[in-house]
């Protein structure tokens, strides 16, 4: 297969609205039709039912919930430690007022994500069945609704019964692989919306256009949903409005009701304003269809913009050289699952923006269009991803869903100008599924989905992370590169990236990092670290993700303190600003989440490398990046959750402030210990830090800096301990604070000289009596029922129902503690 260079691809097209696929028929975000998000009066069962019959007869008793939609039925069990997460089917029904207000309109159910394989019943009647997890579908239930009025002789304001069953049951067929580091959700988990849209409607329109810095020649193309097949005169009016929403442009087109796909007007735009991550400017288009009396308008943002990755690198938008500061994204968050509601997303965006994020990785299947249009508005550039991850490569069924699900994320998401890159898998090299496994086969179908994705979308490049059998078929690649964390040493990191430039020109770099167990700090990061071999490679292998076996690794042998990771991160970050043929590199993760590979960590199911805890709390790693990336002005001394620091009396110790002001002075007590200027290369903390002398017990610390004339500081108080410790031998339980009947308890590790244990990460687990309610398996340091202390210390909150609780402490070889709340 002819290999495309990537030296000559550049944005040629943003389009507005989605594609439709032939088996589902898609909404643009705007439009003049009456459409509203279901989100009430749902009733849920989780389990198989017998019949759709069994859902609405009286006689019949089934345990139904009420829950609102979005809904995720593994919010609790996937991170439960002491159960394995449910997948199977599970239903959900409610009765729905259906009032369209056109004459023979059409109503459609347009689901914007539900996992993992859907259903859709009007009554008893199937009107609908999707396969795919994570793409746009909608299903047109007009015609069952006219059945079910018919045989039930109702009324037309009379509701309607909507049973929908979801399935995620294991199914190796099916893509991703339930190997997969995260969980295969079952729900419906993303906005579930009922339309109303006139007997002939808008399907699609698309706006592509060729763009230089002088000019955008740009082509508008529209589709119809017109499912009676009638034969009308239509008129279409299409205007054009800049980013300042000024009108430029108005044209009007009459012709008979047409078929497919088809170009509509062309225009110019000269001197366009691009759109760039500093700013992302959003033109906009309106499409205004007249036919049968009715007249119906979408309406959606769209950006001209040309990117390129040159060979070797690095990386230019709109013909600038831009490093790509990226971050990545799983669809998931504490107590709701993948179930994110449009605030959390539009929140979790907001702070990968104010970190400084230019980039973003969402891995491993297309996400919600929330997150797309985000960072269309914010600047982000995207890679967006099929869910081909792991596993090995199925058969024909296998393959068709994989194609599918490639055909409707190009489709669905083709109008957003931050998305650049198409990502056809991820880690494809990793067997397991099959009893066979086949390198060639794998080459082959990945032969077959790059030719695809550039015959459905020429525009962008095509990329896959770590299958280097295939590297040279896609346009951009990403090889495993992990210094520091599953093999050798961060400080390996530059000499193992340029080494790979030169192997692969086509090279990005998609992952790196590592994890941190939030709140754990360390005055000895690198302790354990002494037995890790370097010049060995930075690349991930086998099972280097379980915290046993094989070499020595700081995934294994580290102690997960935010410390270590703090000092991993800043050596990436300042690294990375001195190779000039860097395309940039994207850190794997932006927020802890759920995977069921991971029983043993600290957070018993969660992957930890986050910056971000997965109830959005930030860890110190957030303020890491902040300090390379952000624009606006960032001071944070390390260290806000080390509640008692630990060394010997009069011990130097060493402050590190994370900061992007160019000069910094640090208050130790009230006493200055000197101003320290901004260096990036001068490693940790770009040279803002100190060695300094802690009193015996409390110390405040002040950092204090200035940018245009204002001063930014930070603070706060820790302890300092100089008592020794030996082995944990108890461990102390007591309420630290009640508010709203909500008590958080505290445990604290002492050794049998009552002196706390500093370092001790003894595995605790909460169980609760009584009339409370453990506010657990969300994931955090501070709502599990099983968890690692940290630094010797772990908390938990309970919802004490205005009752009567005992709360029981539990270690391996220590005594029982019970505190007793009322």
């Amino acid at each position: 297969m002819r290999k495309r260079s990537t030296n000559f691809f550049r944005s040629l097209l943003l389009i507005c609205g989605m594609v439709s696929s032939a088996n589902s028929l898609m909404a643009l975000e705007k439009q003049n039709v009456k459409s509203s998000r279901l989100n009430e009066n749902w009733q849920f069962h989780k389990g198989e039912i017998g019949s759709p019959w069994e859902a609405w007869r009286k006689s019949f008793k089934l345990n139904w919930q009420k829950v609102t939609l979005p809904h995720c039925y593994n919010a609790e069990d996937a991170i439960d430690p002491d159960v394995k997460y449910y997948q199977g089917p599970a239903w959900y029904k409610n009765s729905v007022t259906i009032d369209n207000p056109y004459k023979n309109g059409r109503t459609l159910l347009h689901f914007e994500g539900s996992g993992q394989r859907t259903g859709v019943y009007i009554y008893m009647t199937k009107a609908g069945y999707h396969e795919g997890g994570y793409d746009e579908f909608t299903v047109d239930i007009t015609d069952y609704i006219k059945k079910y009025r018919q045989e039930k002789k109702n009324n037309s304001n009379s509701k309607v019964p909507l049973l929908i069953r979801c399935d995620n049951t294991r199914d190796t067929e099916f893509a991703p692989s339930d190997i997969s580091d995260f969980f295969i959700y079952g729900g419906i988990y993303r906005y579930l919306n009922l339309k109303y849209v006139p007997q002939v409607s808008l399907k699609t329109v698309h706006i592509k256009s060729q763009t230089t810095k002088d000019l955008a020649k740009v082509n508008i193309l529209v589709d119809l949903y017109n499912p009676d097949k009638i034969a009308e005169n239509a008129k279409l009016t299409i205007k054009i409005f800049d980013p300042n929403n000024k009108l430029i442009s108005t044209q009007t087109v009459s012709k008979k009701l047409w078929e497919e796909m088809q170009q509509i007007v062309s225009l110019e735009i000269a001197k366009p304003i691009l759109w760039d991550v500093d700013q992302p400017n959003l033109y906009r288009c309106s499409v205004t269809l007249e036919t049968l009396g009715y007249t119906t308008t979408k309406s959606s943002n769209f950006g001209l913009r040309f990117f390129e990755f040159l060979k070797g690198g690095p990386f230019k938008l709109n013909e600038r050289r831009l490093l790509i500061r990226g971050t990545s994204r799983h669809e998931d968050h504490a107590g709701v699952g993948a179930a994110m509601t449009e605030e959390m997303i539009k929140k979790e965006m907001t702070m990968m923006k104010e970190m400084g994020v230019n980039f973003i990785r969402l891995g491993h299947y297309q996400q919600s269009k929330i997150v797309l249009n985000m960072c269309d508005k914010l600047g982000i550039l995207v890679w967006e991803e099929v869910p081909w991850c792991r596993g090995g490569l199925g058969g024909t069924q296998y393959q068709n869903r994989v194609i599918n699900s490639l055909k409707n994320l190009i489709s669905q998401h083709y109008n957003h100008p931050s998305i650049v890159v198409w990502g056809l898998g991820n880690e494809n090299d990793w067997p397991g599924d099959f009893p066979t496994y086949s390198k060639q086969a794998i080459i082959n179908f990945m032969e077959k989905l790059n030719s695809l994705a550039h015959k459905l979308d020429n525009s962008r490049v095509t990329g896959i992370r770590r299958c280097h059998f295939c590297a040279n078929i896609v346009d951009v690649y990403s090889p495993s590169i992990w210094a520091g964390w599953y093999r050798g040493k961060f400080t390996e990191y530059k000499k193992a990236t340029l080494e790979h430039i030169k192997k692969y020109p086509n090279f990005v770099h998609m992952e790196w990092g590592g994890s941190s167990h939030a709140t754990r700090h360390s005055e000895s990061p690198d302790e354990g670290l002494a037995k890790i071999k370097t010049g060995q490679g930075t690349d991930e292998r086998g099972n280097d993700f379980l915290l046993s076996g094989g070499q020595a690794r700081a995934s294994k042998d580290s102690n997960w303190s935010e410390t270590y990771i703090c000092n991993l991160f800043d050596w990436h970050l300042k690294e990375q600003e001195t190779m000039p043929t860097l395309t940039g590199a994207t850190a794997w993760i932006f927020k802890d989440f759920g995977t069921p590979v991971r029983p043993e960590n600290p957070v018993p199911y969660m992957n930890q490398k986050g910056v971000i805890e997965r109830d959005f709390t930030k860890k110190e790693g957030y303020y890491v990046f902040a300090s390379y990336w952000s624009k606006k002005p960032v001071i944070r001394i390390y260290g806000h959750t080390w509640k008692t620091r630990y060394g010997k009396k009069s011990e130097k110790k060493l402050i590190k402030v994370y900061s992007n002001l160019s000069e910094v002075e640090l208050f130790v007590n009230g006493i200055s210990q000197g101003i320290k200027k901004r260096n990036s290369q001068d490693f940790p903390a770009a040279g803002l830090r100190w060695s300094v002398i802690f009193n015996e017990g409390k110390n405040t610390l002040k950092a204090v800096g200035k940018r245009d004339g204002k001063v930014y500081t930070d603070q706060f108080t820790t302890q300092y301990q100089t008592a020794k410790w030996g082995k944990v031998s108890k461990l102390q339980v007591a309420e630290i604070t009640r508010k709203n009947d909500i008590a958080t308890i505290e445990v604290m590790a002492y050794d049998k000289n009552n002196i706390k244990c500093l370092t001790a990460k003894n595995v605790i687990r909460f169980e609760l009596a009584g009339d409370g309610k453990l506010i657990d398996n969300l994931g955090t340091v501070r709502a599990s029922r099983k968890v690692q202390l940290a630094n010797g210390r772990a908390t938990i909150q309970i919802k004490l129902n205005n009752g009567v609780s005992s709360l029981a402490v539990k270690s391996k070889n220590l005594p029982t503690k019970i505190i007793n709340l009322k």
